[in-house]
């Protein structure tokens, strides 16, 4: 077995629900395998993700495009205080829909439940359904059709009912 096969393997543990791949032959022993502790290190990713942050604040001059109410821009961050986030699990790329010519799983103002298919997210010529972990209506989708998206990264803001 030579190096790009195990960079494979573990891409493979990595973006994927497996835990644990063991290999034995002859002459070696692989053993890669998913570590709690491992999780951790995401979060430091997630301090990255601010850096992604600026989409917030390019969605705040959307807000500050309609500061002719100002009354209106002080409630908006209060608003969004209270709203729940459908983060990615994996890397890949986000798809809204399952084909082109089908409708969007959801869209804004859609009410989903926990369990319930928002999105699919294809990694590695699979296709994984990505299901609501939480129950509301959707606010906004922050993520555009087709585009690559990151571990964690946010996908949907849903407001709790």
């Amino acid at each position: 077995m030579d190096l790009k096969e195990i960079q494979a393997l573990i891409k493979f543990v990595s973006v994927n629900a497996v835990d644990e791949v063991e290999i034995n032959r002859k002459d070696f022993k692989l053993l890669i395998k998913k570590n709690p502790v491992q999780y951790a290190a995401p979060a430091a990713q997630v301090v990255h993700l601010p850096a992604a942050a600026p989409a917030a604040p390019v969605a705040a001059p959307v807000t500050a495009a309609a500061p002719a109410a100002t009354p209106a821009a002080p409630s908006a961050p209060a608003q969004t205080d209270n709203l729940l986030t459908i983060k990615s699990p994996m890397v890949g790329t986000f798809y809204r829909m399952p084909n082109p010519d089908s409708p969007a799983f959801v869209n804004v103002g859609d009410e989903v439940k926990a369990g319930k298919v928002v999105c699919i997210i294809e990694a590695m010529k699979l296709f994984n359904e990505i299901e609501s972990e939480v129950s509301g209506r959707i606010v906004k989708v922050l993520v555009e059709n087709a585009t690559p998206v990151e571990y964690d990264q946010p996908l949907f803001l849903v407001e709790p009912i």
